[in-house]
């Protein structure tokens, strides 16, 4: 870390390059690989290739630096020539006496930038309140945040099972929309206990949710919730206890 801590992201690159054993004023280590990547940690949507698009800097540029969609280069998100790198945080040290608390912008008028243009899907940062409320937004809306999820839970309880994510979503509907929103996880975990133990198939499982959901809101009336969209509701449906619904 720049010392002393919170010197700002000049001082930050400075300290990381010297972690590496590449100090200003000094030549990089023989053994040091030719391109270092820089990659700040509010960047929630960097992927592999943004990360690989600035590996490689054409041959008469000093460093790859993305664009976000306002224009503004994403220098904590780009690729630089180890070299040139130090001799420019170097020259801004010599020129200021310092690199604390100095503005980012001084690193790109001091190298020759190739930029890449901007992307709706880009590495956007968050640097604000407003930033971070629409990163989540973004998160939620890709459906990438409830594979994750899935994926973390099944490696928490160390187990290995596919899951028909539709047909759960459509149960936890029916039974919040028909029942009552606390049974929508209760109905969830016990279809799984069925699966589980019975060798029950989920989805069937699950429509046999549905069709019971739909009779008990016709049964109960104004005490249930609004009918589910496509919820099953002919007769002759079984329940989940093998039952013959009216």
């Amino acid at each position: 870390r720049e010392d002393p801590p919170g010197g700002g992201p000049l001082a930050a690159l400075a300290a990381g390059l010297a972690g590496l054993g590449h100090h200003l004023g000094s030549p990089p280590a023989a053994d040091a690989p030719p391109v270092a990547v820089v990659l700040a940690t509010d960047l929630p949507f960097l992927t592999a290739e943004s990360v690989a698009a600035v590996t490689d800097p054409p041959r008469i540029a000093d460093a790859v630096v993305p664009v976000d969609a306002g224009g503004r280069d994403q220098t904590l998100a780009a690729g630089y020539r180890v070299v040139p790198l130090l001799a420019a945080l170097a020259e801004i040290r010599a020129e200021h006496g310092t690199l604390d608390g100095l503005p980012l912008r001084l690193l790109p008028a001091a190298l020759r930038v190739h930029r890449l243009p901007g992307a709706t899907n880009g590495p956007a940062d968050c640097d604000t309140w407003a930033d971070i409320a629409a990163a989540r937004a973004r998160i939620r809306d890709d459906g990438r945040v409830l594979e994750e999820w899935l994926a973390a839970v099944k490696a928490e309880l160390d187990i290995d099972t596919d899951v028909d994510t539709g047909a759960l979503l459509d149960a936890a509907r029916d039974a919040a929309h028909g029942v009552t929103r606390p049974a929508a996880p209760l109905t969830t975990y016990l279809l799984g206990y069925a699966a589980g133990s019975a060798g029950t198939d989920p989805a069937e499982a699950a429509r046999r949710i549905g069709a019971l959901a739909a009779r008990w809101q016709e049964e109960h009336g104004a005490d249930a919730g609004p009918p589910p969209p496509g919820a099953a509701t002919g007769p002759g449906e079984r329940a989940l206890d093998g039952s013959e619904g009216r």
